[in-house]
C-alpha cells in the first residue's frame, strides 16, 4: 500500500526543516519527530552549558536526519501507518 501523504511535500520538509523533524510529524511518525525536536532543543540548551556536548548532539541530529532523508528520497520510508511514501512516477 502507498501512503496518502505527498512525497514532494515530505522531501521539501526534510530539505528545509530536516533537523527539526517536520517531515516526521507530517508523515505521522510522532516519536521520531519528537526525538529530532528534542535533539535540537538539547543542542541549543547545551550550547550555553557545555558546548562540546552541544556539538555531539548536533552531530547525532545531523546523522539521524541524513539517514532518514536518504530513506525518504529513495522511496524506502514508511509513514506512521506503515505505508511506503512512494516516489511519484
Amino acid at each position: 500500500m502507498e501512503s496518502t501523504k505527498s512525497y514532494v511535500v515530505s522531501v521539501c520538509l526534510v530539505g528545509v526543516f530536516g533537523t527539526l523533524g517536520a517531515h516526521h510529524f507530517y508523515l505521522g511518525r510522532w516519536v521520531h519527530g519528537t526525538f529530532d525536536l528534542a535533539l535540537v532543543v538539547m543542542t541549543v540548551g547545551l550550547l550555553f552549558i557545555c558546548w562540546p556536548l552541544s556539538v555531539v548532539t548536533l552531530i547525532l541530529d545531523v546523522i539521524h536526519t541524513v539517514y532518514f532523508s536518504y530513506k525518504l528520497i529513495v522511496g524506502e520510508y514508511r509513514d506512521g501507518k506503515g505505508r511506503f511514501v512512494s516516489i511519484p512516477s
